[in-house]
Protein backbone atom coordinates (compact mmCIF):
# COMPACT_ATOMS: atom_id res chain seq x y z
CA UNK A 1 0.00 0.00 0.00
CA UNK A 2 1.47 3.35 -1.02
CA UNK A 3 2.00 6.10 1.54
CA UNK A 4 0.94 9.63 0.52
CA UNK A 5 3.67 12.25 0.46
CA UNK A 6 2.67 14.91 2.96
CA UNK A 7 5.61 15.88 5.15
CA UNK A 8 7.93 18.76 4.33
CA UNK A 9 10.86 16.38 3.82
CA UNK A 10 8.69 14.24 1.57
CA UNK A 11 7.76 17.26 -0.52
CA UNK A 12 11.42 18.15 -0.86
CA UNK A 13 12.35 14.61 -1.92
CA UNK A 14 9.49 14.54 -4.43
CA UNK A 15 10.52 17.93 -5.88
CA UNK A 16 14.10 16.67 -6.19
CA UNK A 17 12.94 13.49 -7.96
CA UNK A 18 10.67 15.46 -10.33
CA UNK A 19 13.50 17.84 -11.20
CA UNK A 20 15.90 14.95 -11.86
CA UNK A 21 13.39 13.16 -14.12
CA UNK A 22 12.64 16.36 -16.06
CA UNK A 23 16.35 16.87 -16.63
CA UNK A 24 16.79 13.24 -17.73
CA UNK A 25 13.92 13.55 -20.23
CA UNK A 26 15.32 16.83 -21.60
CA UNK A 27 18.76 15.25 -21.93
CA UNK A 28 17.44 12.14 -23.71
CA UNK A 29 15.37 14.20 -26.14
CA UNK A 30 18.35 16.42 -26.89
CA UNK A 31 20.66 13.42 -27.49
CA UNK A 32 18.12 11.88 -29.85
CA UNK A 33 17.75 15.12 -31.81
CA UNK A 34 21.54 15.56 -32.00
CA UNK A 35 21.99 11.98 -33.26
CA UNK A 36 19.32 12.41 -35.97
CA UNK A 37 20.82 15.73 -37.08
CA UNK A 38 24.32 14.26 -37.25
CA UNK A 39 23.19 11.41 -39.52
CA UNK A 40 21.28 13.83 -41.75
CA UNK A 41 24.28 16.15 -42.17
CA UNK A 42 26.58 13.21 -42.95
CA UNK A 43 24.02 11.95 -45.50
CA UNK A 44 23.82 15.35 -47.18
CA UNK A 45 27.60 15.66 -47.23
CA UNK A 46 27.91 12.17 -48.74
CA UNK A 47 25.34 12.97 -51.45
CA UNK A 48 27.10 16.24 -52.23
CA UNK A 49 30.49 14.52 -52.41
CA UNK A 50 29.17 11.87 -54.85
CA UNK A 51 27.59 14.50 -57.09
CA UNK A 52 30.79 16.57 -57.05
CA UNK A 53 33.00 13.56 -57.82
CA UNK A 54 30.77 12.31 -60.66
CA UNK A 55 30.54 15.73 -62.25
CA UNK A 56 34.32 16.06 -62.14
CA UNK A 57 34.93 12.58 -63.59
CA UNK A 58 32.01 12.28 -66.00
CA UNK A 59 31.85 15.92 -67.00
CA UNK A 60 28.15 16.10 -66.16
CA UNK A 61 26.51 19.52 -66.10
CA UNK A 62 23.97 20.98 -63.67
CA UNK A 63 21.05 19.22 -65.37
CA UNK A 64 22.02 15.95 -63.73
CA UNK A 65 21.03 17.51 -60.39
CA UNK A 66 17.50 18.20 -61.64
CA UNK A 67 17.22 14.60 -62.85
CA UNK A 68 18.57 13.19 -59.58
CA UNK A 69 16.13 15.32 -57.58
CA UNK A 70 13.14 14.06 -59.60
CA UNK A 71 14.18 10.41 -59.32
CA UNK A 72 15.02 10.58 -55.61
CA UNK A 73 11.75 12.32 -54.73
CA UNK A 74 9.84 9.70 -56.71
CA UNK A 75 11.47 6.88 -54.72
CA UNK A 76 11.39 8.72 -51.37
CA UNK A 77 8.21 10.84 -51.50
CA UNK A 78 8.02 11.14 -47.72
CA UNK A 79 11.51 12.65 -47.44
CA UNK A 80 11.96 16.43 -47.59
CA UNK A 81 15.20 18.07 -48.60
CA UNK A 82 15.66 16.40 -52.00
CA UNK A 83 14.81 19.40 -54.15
CA UNK A 84 17.22 20.49 -56.92
CA UNK A 85 18.10 23.57 -54.90
CA UNK A 86 18.97 21.54 -51.81
CA UNK A 87 21.03 19.05 -53.84
CA UNK A 88 23.04 22.01 -55.14
CA UNK A 89 23.57 23.10 -51.53
CA UNK A 90 24.79 19.57 -50.72
CA UNK A 91 27.29 19.79 -53.57
CA UNK A 92 28.49 23.23 -52.39
CA UNK A 93 28.63 21.91 -48.79
CA UNK A 94 30.87 19.00 -49.79
CA UNK A 95 33.06 21.37 -51.80
CA UNK A 96 33.38 23.83 -48.89
CA UNK A 97 34.18 21.09 -46.35
CA UNK A 98 36.21 18.42 -48.18
CA UNK A 99 37.73 16.96 -44.97
CA UNK A 100 35.45 14.18 -43.67
CA UNK A 101 37.00 14.36 -40.20
CA UNK A 102 36.06 18.04 -39.86
CA UNK A 103 32.53 17.24 -41.03
CA UNK A 104 32.14 14.45 -38.47
CA UNK A 105 33.71 16.29 -35.54
CA UNK A 106 32.43 19.82 -36.14
CA UNK A 107 29.84 20.75 -38.74
CA UNK A 108 27.74 17.60 -38.23
CA UNK A 109 26.88 19.14 -34.84
CA UNK A 110 25.14 22.05 -36.59
CA UNK A 111 21.68 22.01 -38.20
CA UNK A 112 21.49 22.05 -42.00
CA UNK A 113 20.31 25.68 -42.09
CA UNK A 114 23.47 26.76 -40.25
CA UNK A 115 25.70 24.91 -42.71
CA UNK A 116 23.89 26.39 -45.71
CA UNK A 117 24.47 29.88 -44.31
CA UNK A 118 28.18 29.14 -43.71
CA UNK A 119 28.53 28.05 -47.34
CA UNK A 120 26.44 30.91 -48.76
CA UNK A 121 27.84 33.80 -46.75
CA UNK A 122 31.55 32.98 -46.37
CA UNK A 123 34.23 32.40 -48.97
CA UNK A 124 37.20 31.86 -46.65
CA UNK A 125 37.77 28.33 -45.30
CA UNK A 126 39.30 29.78 -42.14
CA UNK A 127 36.29 32.00 -41.45
CA UNK A 128 33.82 29.18 -42.13
CA UNK A 129 35.57 26.91 -39.61
CA UNK A 130 35.83 29.72 -37.04
CA UNK A 131 32.11 30.56 -37.21
CA UNK A 132 31.22 26.85 -37.13
CA UNK A 133 33.24 26.36 -33.93
CA UNK A 134 31.71 29.45 -32.34
CA UNK A 135 28.17 28.34 -33.27
CA UNK A 136 28.75 24.91 -31.69
CA UNK A 137 30.42 26.31 -28.56
CA UNK A 138 27.85 29.04 -27.93
CA UNK A 139 24.74 27.24 -29.17
CA UNK A 140 23.85 30.00 -31.66
CA UNK A 141 20.51 29.86 -33.44
CA UNK A 142 20.58 30.37 -37.22
CA UNK A 143 19.43 33.99 -36.82
CA UNK A 144 22.21 34.67 -34.33
CA UNK A 145 24.77 33.07 -36.66
CA UNK A 146 23.55 35.30 -39.52
CA UNK A 147 23.80 38.38 -37.29
CA UNK A 148 27.32 37.52 -36.10
CA UNK A 149 28.50 36.99 -39.68
CA UNK A 150 26.92 40.23 -40.89
CA UNK A 151 28.34 42.16 -37.94
CA UNK A 152 31.86 40.90 -38.81
CA UNK A 153 32.49 39.15 -35.49
CA UNK A 154 35.48 37.26 -36.92
CA UNK A 155 37.23 40.54 -37.71
CA UNK A 156 36.24 42.16 -34.38
CA UNK A 157 37.06 39.37 -31.91
CA UNK A 158 40.16 40.00 -29.81
CA UNK A 159 40.96 43.30 -31.57
CA UNK A 160 40.57 45.72 -28.63
CA UNK A 161 43.55 47.69 -27.37
CA UNK A 162 44.45 46.33 -23.91
CA UNK A 163 47.29 46.00 -21.43
CA UNK A 164 46.37 42.38 -20.56
CA UNK A 165 49.71 41.01 -21.73
CA UNK A 166 51.47 43.06 -19.05
CA UNK A 167 48.93 43.02 -16.22
CA UNK A 168 47.54 39.46 -16.34
CA UNK A 169 49.35 36.12 -16.07
CA UNK A 170 49.25 33.67 -18.97
CA UNK A 171 47.03 31.98 -20.06
CA UNK A 172 44.42 34.33 -18.55
CA UNK A 173 45.83 37.27 -20.51
CA UNK A 174 45.38 35.41 -23.81
CA UNK A 175 41.83 34.33 -22.95
CA UNK A 176 40.85 37.84 -21.79
CA UNK A 177 42.28 39.37 -24.98
CA UNK A 178 40.37 36.86 -27.11
CA UNK A 179 37.09 37.76 -25.40
CA UNK A 180 37.29 41.54 -25.94
CA UNK A 181 36.00 42.80 -29.29
CA UNK A 182 36.48 46.04 -31.20
CA UNK A 183 34.12 47.48 -32.13
CA UNK A 184 31.12 46.22 -30.17
CA UNK A 185 27.95 46.16 -32.23
CA UNK A 186 24.88 47.58 -30.46
CA UNK A 187 22.73 47.43 -33.58
CA UNK A 188 19.80 46.27 -31.45
CA UNK A 189 19.55 49.78 -29.96
CA UNK A 190 17.54 52.38 -31.88
CA UNK A 191 19.12 55.47 -30.29
CA UNK A 192 19.76 58.78 -31.98
CA UNK A 193 23.04 60.73 -32.04
CA UNK A 194 21.88 63.01 -29.19
CA UNK A 195 21.64 60.15 -26.66
CA UNK A 196 23.12 60.48 -23.18
CA UNK A 197 25.34 57.94 -21.43
CA UNK A 198 22.42 57.09 -19.14
CA UNK A 199 20.16 56.44 -22.16
CA UNK A 200 22.81 54.18 -23.67
CA UNK A 201 23.15 52.27 -20.41
CA UNK A 202 19.38 51.98 -19.98
CA UNK A 203 18.99 50.75 -23.55
CA UNK A 204 21.55 48.01 -22.97
CA UNK A 205 19.82 46.88 -19.77
CA UNK A 206 16.43 46.77 -21.49
CA UNK A 207 17.97 44.50 -24.12
CA UNK A 208 19.99 42.45 -21.65
CA UNK A 209 19.80 39.22 -23.63
CA UNK A 210 21.07 40.92 -26.79
CA UNK A 211 23.83 42.62 -24.78
CA UNK A 212 25.03 39.29 -23.34
CA UNK A 213 24.87 37.79 -26.83
CA UNK A 214 27.18 40.55 -28.10
CA UNK A 215 29.55 40.36 -25.11
CA UNK A 216 29.94 36.61 -25.57
CA UNK A 217 29.74 33.38 -23.61
CA UNK A 218 30.51 33.46 -19.89
CA UNK A 219 29.34 36.98 -19.01
CA UNK A 220 26.87 36.92 -16.09
CA UNK A 221 25.10 40.21 -15.34
CA UNK A 222 25.54 41.49 -11.77
CA UNK A 223 24.02 44.97 -11.94
CA UNK A 224 23.90 48.46 -13.39
CA UNK A 225 24.88 51.60 -11.46
CA UNK A 226 26.46 49.27 -8.91
CA UNK A 227 27.19 51.26 -5.76
CA UNK A 228 30.65 51.48 -4.21
CA UNK A 229 31.60 53.56 -1.19
CA UNK A 230 35.21 54.73 -1.02
CA UNK A 231 36.50 57.15 1.60
CA UNK A 232 32.96 58.10 2.62
CA UNK A 233 32.02 59.04 -0.96
CA UNK A 234 29.62 57.25 -3.32
CA UNK A 235 30.59 55.92 -6.74
CA UNK A 236 28.52 53.99 -9.29
CA UNK A 237 29.70 51.52 -11.92
CA UNK A 238 27.82 51.71 -15.24
CA UNK A 239 27.67 47.93 -15.73
CA UNK A 240 29.11 45.11 -13.63
CA UNK A 241 29.49 41.51 -14.82
CA UNK A 242 31.13 38.37 -13.50
CA UNK A 243 32.89 36.19 -16.08
CA UNK A 244 32.34 32.53 -15.28
CA UNK A 245 35.33 31.30 -17.30
CA UNK A 246 37.84 33.96 -16.31
CA UNK A 247 36.54 33.84 -12.70
CA UNK A 248 36.68 37.59 -12.29
CA UNK A 249 34.51 40.71 -12.15
CA UNK A 250 34.31 42.79 -15.34
CA UNK A 251 33.58 46.51 -15.03
CA UNK A 252 32.15 48.19 -18.15
CA UNK A 253 32.17 51.98 -18.45
CA UNK A 254 30.16 53.64 -21.25
CA UNK A 255 31.27 56.90 -22.88
CA UNK A 256 29.39 58.75 -25.63
CA UNK A 257 32.53 60.62 -26.70
CA UNK A 258 36.05 59.93 -27.95
CA UNK A 259 38.44 58.21 -25.54
CA UNK A 260 40.26 60.52 -23.13
CA UNK A 261 43.28 59.59 -20.96
CA UNK A 262 41.39 60.38 -17.76
CA UNK A 263 38.96 57.54 -18.52
CA UNK A 264 41.79 55.06 -17.85
CA UNK A 265 42.60 56.71 -14.52
CA UNK A 266 38.97 56.48 -13.42
CA UNK A 267 38.76 52.82 -14.47
CA UNK A 268 41.98 52.09 -12.56
CA UNK A 269 40.30 53.56 -9.46
CA UNK A 270 37.13 51.50 -9.98
CA UNK A 271 39.07 48.27 -10.42
CA UNK A 272 41.03 48.90 -7.22
CA UNK A 273 37.76 49.41 -5.34
CA UNK A 274 36.13 46.29 -6.85
CA UNK A 275 39.18 44.17 -6.06
CA UNK A 276 39.15 45.46 -2.48
CA UNK A 277 35.41 45.28 -1.79
CA UNK A 278 33.97 42.54 -4.04
CA UNK A 279 36.75 40.26 -5.20
CA UNK A 280 37.19 37.03 -3.25
CA UNK A 281 40.70 35.68 -2.69
CA UNK A 282 40.03 32.87 -5.18
CA UNK A 283 38.86 35.30 -7.91
CA UNK A 284 41.22 36.50 -10.62
CA UNK A 285 41.99 40.24 -10.88
CA UNK A 286 39.04 42.31 -12.04
CA UNK A 287 39.08 43.56 -15.63
CA UNK A 288 37.85 46.87 -17.02
CA UNK A 289 36.35 47.58 -20.46
CA UNK A 290 35.95 51.19 -21.56
CA UNK A 291 33.47 51.49 -24.43
CA UNK A 292 33.77 54.77 -26.33
CA UNK A 293 32.24 56.38 -29.39
CA UNK A 294 35.72 56.52 -30.90
CA UNK A 295 39.42 56.36 -30.00
CA UNK A 296 42.87 57.44 -31.07
CA UNK A 297 45.10 54.36 -30.80
CA UNK A 298 48.22 56.35 -29.85
CA UNK A 299 46.40 58.08 -26.99
CA UNK A 300 45.01 54.74 -25.78
CA UNK A 301 48.47 53.19 -25.87
CA UNK A 302 49.93 55.99 -23.76
CA UNK A 303 47.02 55.91 -21.30
CA UNK A 304 47.28 52.16 -20.69
CA UNK A 305 51.06 51.84 -20.77
CA UNK A 306 51.71 52.45 -17.07
CA UNK A 307 48.35 51.35 -15.71
CA UNK A 308 48.68 48.59 -13.11
CA UNK A 309 45.14 47.26 -13.62
CA UNK A 310 44.03 45.09 -16.56
CA UNK A 311 41.78 47.06 -18.89
CA UNK A 312 40.89 47.43 -22.53
CA UNK A 313 39.43 50.16 -24.73
CA UNK A 314 37.02 49.45 -27.55
CA UNK A 315 34.54 51.34 -29.70
CA UNK A 316 30.84 50.64 -30.04
CA UNK A 317 28.62 51.26 -33.02
CA UNK A 318 24.90 51.88 -33.19
CA UNK A 319 22.29 51.55 -35.89
CA UNK A 320 19.13 53.59 -36.29
CA UNK A 321 17.26 50.49 -37.42
CA UNK A 322 17.12 46.96 -36.01
CA UNK A 323 18.90 44.42 -38.24
CA UNK A 324 16.38 42.03 -39.75
CA UNK A 325 18.15 38.76 -38.83
CA UNK A 326 18.09 39.70 -35.13
CA UNK A 327 14.39 40.61 -34.96
CA UNK A 328 13.38 37.15 -33.73
CA UNK A 329 16.17 37.15 -31.13
CA UNK A 330 15.08 40.40 -29.43
CA UNK A 331 12.92 39.93 -26.31
CA UNK A 332 9.20 40.47 -26.38
CA UNK A 333 7.44 42.32 -23.55
CA UNK A 334 6.79 38.98 -21.85
CA UNK A 335 10.45 38.02 -22.19
CA UNK A 336 11.61 41.36 -20.78
CA UNK A 337 9.38 40.76 -17.77
CA UNK A 338 11.32 37.56 -17.17
CA UNK A 339 14.73 39.26 -17.19
CA UNK A 340 14.53 40.45 -13.58
CA UNK A 341 14.00 36.96 -12.08
CA UNK A 342 16.87 35.75 -14.25
CA UNK A 343 19.13 38.51 -12.89
CA UNK A 344 18.25 37.34 -9.38
CA UNK A 345 19.22 33.79 -10.29
CA UNK A 346 22.58 34.96 -11.66
CA UNK A 347 23.32 36.96 -8.51
CA UNK A 348 22.29 34.04 -6.30
CA UNK A 349 24.59 31.70 -8.22
CA UNK A 350 27.56 34.03 -7.73
CA UNK A 351 26.80 34.47 -4.00
CA UNK A 352 26.38 30.71 -3.48
CA UNK A 353 29.65 29.92 -5.25
CA UNK A 354 31.46 32.52 -3.15
CA UNK A 355 29.91 31.18 0.07
CA UNK A 356 31.01 27.63 -0.78
CA UNK A 357 34.53 28.87 -1.49
CA UNK A 358 34.57 30.53 1.95
CA UNK A 359 33.53 27.26 3.56
CA UNK A 360 36.36 25.51 1.75
CA UNK A 361 38.90 28.25 2.56
CA UNK A 362 41.02 25.92 4.70
CA UNK A 363 41.77 23.71 1.68
CA UNK A 364 44.76 24.40 -0.53
CA UNK A 365 44.15 25.97 -3.95
CA UNK A 366 45.04 22.71 -5.74
CA UNK A 367 42.42 20.79 -3.75
CA UNK A 368 39.53 23.13 -4.57
CA UNK A 369 37.27 22.12 -7.45
CA UNK A 370 36.68 24.91 -9.97
CA UNK A 371 33.06 24.26 -10.98
CA UNK A 372 29.99 24.63 -8.76
CA UNK A 373 28.80 21.02 -9.09
CA UNK A 374 32.13 19.45 -8.02
CA UNK A 375 32.44 22.05 -5.23
CA UNK A 376 29.08 20.95 -3.84
CA UNK A 377 30.15 17.30 -4.07
CA UNK A 378 33.28 18.20 -2.11
CA UNK A 379 31.15 19.94 0.54
CA UNK A 380 29.08 16.77 0.87
CA UNK A 381 32.25 14.73 1.27
CA UNK A 382 33.40 17.09 4.04
CA UNK A 383 30.01 16.86 5.77
CA UNK A 384 29.36 20.59 5.31
CA UNK A 385 26.57 20.47 2.73
CA UNK A 386 23.15 21.92 3.73
CA UNK A 387 20.13 19.62 3.96
CA UNK A 388 18.69 21.21 0.82
CA UNK A 389 21.74 20.24 -1.30
CA UNK A 390 19.77 17.75 -3.43
CA UNK A 391 17.07 20.33 -4.12
CA UNK A 392 19.72 22.88 -5.06
CA UNK A 393 21.29 20.46 -7.56
CA UNK A 394 17.87 20.24 -9.21
CA UNK A 395 17.70 24.04 -9.43
CA UNK A 396 21.26 24.42 -10.73
CA UNK A 397 20.27 23.73 -14.35
CA UNK A 398 17.97 26.77 -14.41
CA UNK A 399 20.62 28.92 -12.72
CA UNK A 400 23.28 27.93 -15.24
CA UNK A 401 20.96 28.76 -18.15
CA UNK A 402 20.18 32.16 -16.61
CA UNK A 403 23.89 32.88 -16.12
CA UNK A 404 24.47 32.35 -19.84
CA UNK A 405 21.52 34.49 -20.94
CA UNK A 406 19.42 31.50 -22.07
CA UNK A 407 15.67 31.04 -21.71
CA UNK A 408 14.34 29.69 -18.41
CA UNK A 409 10.70 28.73 -17.89
CA UNK A 410 9.12 31.29 -15.49
CA UNK A 411 7.87 28.53 -13.17
CA UNK A 412 11.33 26.91 -13.12
CA UNK A 413 12.97 30.31 -12.48
CA UNK A 414 10.62 31.03 -9.57
CA UNK A 415 11.17 27.59 -8.07
CA UNK A 416 14.94 27.81 -8.52
CA UNK A 417 15.03 31.26 -6.87
CA UNK A 418 13.22 29.94 -3.80
CA UNK A 419 15.44 26.86 -3.54
CA UNK A 420 18.65 28.85 -4.08
CA UNK A 421 17.67 31.52 -1.53
CA UNK A 422 17.05 28.87 1.12
CA UNK A 423 20.27 27.06 0.19
CA UNK A 424 22.31 30.28 0.47
CA UNK A 425 20.81 31.01 3.91
CA UNK A 426 21.81 27.52 5.10
CA UNK A 427 25.35 27.96 3.74
CA UNK A 428 25.70 31.26 5.57
CA UNK A 429 24.35 29.73 8.79
CA UNK A 430 26.85 26.85 8.54
CA UNK A 431 29.76 29.22 7.96
CA UNK A 432 28.69 31.55 10.78
CA UNK A 433 28.37 28.53 13.07
CA UNK A 434 31.93 27.48 12.26
CA UNK A 435 33.23 30.99 12.95
CA UNK A 436 31.48 31.32 16.33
Amino acid sequence: MSTPISSSDGDHRYASLLSQLKERIRSARLKAAVAVNRELILLYWGIGREILARQNVEGWGSRVIDRLAADLRRDFPEMTGLSPRNLKYMRAFAEAFPDEQIVQQLVAQLPWGHNVKLVEALKSDEERLWYARQAVEHGWSRNVLVHQIESGLYQRQGKALTNFGRTLPAPQSDLAQELIKDPYSFDFLALGPAMSERELEQGLIEHLRSLILELGKGFAFVGSQHHLEVGGQDYYLDLLFYHLRLRCFVVVELKIEEFKPEFAGKMNFYLSAVDDQLRHESDAPSIGIILCKGKNEVIVEYALRDSTKPMGVAEYRLSTALPQPLQKELPTEAELAREFPLMSLVKLRIEIEREIRLLMADQTESERPAALGPMLAELQRLGLAPKTADQFLGALHAMNRAAHGLDVDPADASEATGVATAFLAELQAIRNGRLS
